[in-house]
């Protein structure tokens, strides 16, 4: 009898006895005090099998609360399973006088909180990574409104980051014949241009210039982690409506492409946000693709500008914001709910638009001087270079409501990306072309109301 079978055996037994266990211990109303409970009988227990058999019927009880119990059940989580301040105390006196590697572990358990414990308990049995996942999830739909779950959002981070390392990670090519289990996840978890059923999935996959990959992880079976999309194209692109609507089936599209453009990637699990796979997916499909395909030269993205239109209406709205009067008044546009008025409007918004768009990305800065815009943070922050902005490149409803239809090419420079992330990193550097810095000068001396130059 293997190793295997044994896990898998006392797995089976574990969850039946488990199962019996709460179907005899109903709630009585006590919810999540019932939970906490049990989760100090697991933290305070010490066989292999019961602390299974304790984690199995934890987790149980967690899928059967209510919301206000799971808020009620991780705001005792954050407040109560904290470190012991004595233990704290003694430990680092004790480091102080003699600080050697023992003292500095004993420092180092004494500081860990004790819900990280439980929750690596609570992953005793094979699935349950993913079911804290999930548990995750629900506390990142609670954080904005409740920031003192923060320690706790902070352990889940601290043990996935483990969990979820890049050794584990398994890359898959995800084709029209994948397994339509993992298709219809793909359909469901895509984020940026939505597929509105099977025949918007085949076009992205089928076409012999297309590609897509996917991380998965052992611990969560056929539920993918991340994906990107690939087309192959000759040459940038800069409109994504051509690409979503190709049927094109030339087999030869593929090895006469010089491009590959990354246009789409969507994280796929709400309980892994600030887990980083998007760097490690995106320079092992490169590696991919170069292998498949030698005769590609640009690896490039065509990516979206979410919150542009809205941080452009604050700007206008702001009267401390250097905007003449004429350019407020022209953006008075993005009042109107209906976005092919947008459209309509583009031709007389794109000498306004374009240099405040290269503006935004190169000096709008959020938490921690990052960029504004979280997609520049990823692409800069993986080595890319700001290379170039595209003028109606989404004219989407969703593509004019967020950006004015605005898209961005991120270009990833083989022999630049190790110096472009450093400097990112390090300084806040973003390096961009000749373009998007004439642009943002356009948008800065638009900004102090001098008049355009004239040309030559």
């Amino acid at each position: 009898m293997n190793a295997t079978f044994l896990n898998d055996l006392l797995s089976t037994l574990t969850q039946r006895y488990a199962r019996r266990w709460v179907t005899r211990h109903e709630d009585n109303g006590q919810g999540a005090e019932l939970l906490l409970e049990q989760c100090q009988v697991l933290l305070d227990s010490d066989g292999e099998a019961s602390s299974m058999a304790h984690a199995h019927r934890a987790l149980q009880r967690y899928q059967r609360l209510s919301d206000t119990d799971k808020l009620r059940f991780f705001q005792a989580l954050a407040s109560g399973f904290n470190p012991d301040p004595d233990a704290v105390h003694a430990a680092y006196a004790a480091y102080s006088a003699d600080p050697d590697s023992a003292h500095a572990q004993a420092l180092f358990r004494a500081c860990e909180p004790p819900r990280q414990e439980l929750l690596r308990r609570l992953n005793l049995l094979p699935g349950y990574t993913f079911e804290l996942v999930r548990m995750r999830a629900d506390l990142q739909h609670l954080l904005r409104e409740h920031p003192e779950l923060r320690p706790l959002d902070a352990d889940f981070t601290a043990l996935f980051s483990s969990w979820f390392n890049r050794g584990f990670l398994v890359l898959q090519r995800i084709d029209w014949h994948t397994p339509a289990a993992v298709l219809e996840k793909i359909i469901a978890y895509e984020a940026v241009h939505a597929m509105r059923g099977w025949d918007d999935l085949r076009r992205r996959l089928n076409p012999a210039d297309r590609r897509c990959f996917a991380f998965f992880h052992p611990a969560t079976g056929d539920e993918p982690l991340i994906f990107v999309q690939v087309a192959l194209t000759d040459g940038l692109p800069d409109r994504i409506q051509p690409i979503l609507d190709s049927k094109a089936a030339d087999p030869s599209a593929a090895e006469e492409a010089d491009t590959a453009a990354f246009y789409s990637i969507s994280n796929c699990q709400v309980g892994l946000r600030g887990i980083s796979f998007g760097n490690f997916l995106i320079k092992q499909v490169v590696q991919e693709l170069r292998q498949e395909l030698p005769n590609l030269r640009n690896f490039v993205t065509l990516s979206p500008l979410p919150g542009f239109v809205d941080w452009l209406r604050e700007r206008r709205d702001d009267p401390a914001f250097p905007l003449s009067e004429s350019d407020r008044k022209a953006l008075a546009i993005l009042d109107n709910p209906d976005p092919r008025s947008l459209l309509q409007a583009a031709n007389g918004l794109q000498q306004l638009v374009m240099p405040l768009a290269a503006h935004y990305l190169l000096e709008a800065k959020g938490r921690h001087g990052q960029p504004a815009n979280p997609v520049a943070r990823f692409h800069l922050g993986n080595g890319a270079r700001l290379h170039r902005l595209n003028w109606l490149g989404d004219v989407s409803d969703n593509g004019l409501r967020q950006s004015l239809g605005l898209m961005v090419n991120y270009l990833y420079v083989l022999d630049e990306i190790e110096a472009n992330h450093e400097r990112f990193a390090s300084q806040g550097h973003i390096v961009s072309s000749r373009e998007v810095q004439r642009q943002a000068k356009q948008a800065e001396k638009r900004l102090k109301h001098e008049p355009p130059a004239t040309p030559a």
